[in-house]
């Protein structure tokens, strides 16, 4: 049996692998920098921008935080608490540490900001 695959698909195929790996090296850098704030606690997210063109990109290089909780709408599933996300300017989250009591988050925060990280205050995008 032969496959073919034509050019059209080729380079769409290269496109997200090359997006994935840059991305993957983003999400990787994010989680070790909030791994040393959170105790490593932090996980991994998004890799990827979720496009409607079919354009893959990787996730932005720039680093904001979010603070999200069950009030705000958001389902943490199994842990309760607030939600510490690195993200990117659109809000697409890199690195997550969840299930956080009021003074831990506030001290992950207190670090954020000493190092000049920016609070996103948009929409974040979650992986599901």
């Amino acid at each position: 049996m032969q496959y073919h695959i034509n050019k059209k698909c080729s380079v769409f195929v290269m496109q997200y692998f090359n997006a994935l790996k840059i991305g993957e090296k983003r999400v990787k850098e994010a989680r070790e920098y909030l791994n040393k704030k959170s105790n490593g606690q932090a996980m991994p997210a998004l890799a990827l921008k979720d496009n409607k063109n079919n354009i893959w990109e990787p996730v932005g290089e720039e680093n904001l935080y979010a603070v999200l909780n069950d009030a705000g709408g958001y389902v943490l599933t199994d842990v309760s608490g607030y939600m510490i996300i690195l993200c990117d300017r659109n809000g697409i989250s890199k690195a997550i540490v969840r299930g956080l009591d009021v003074g831990r988050k506030d001290a992950i925060v207190t670090m954020l900001q000493a190092d000049n990280i920016t609070e996103y205050k948009g929409q974040v995008s979650l992986p599901v």
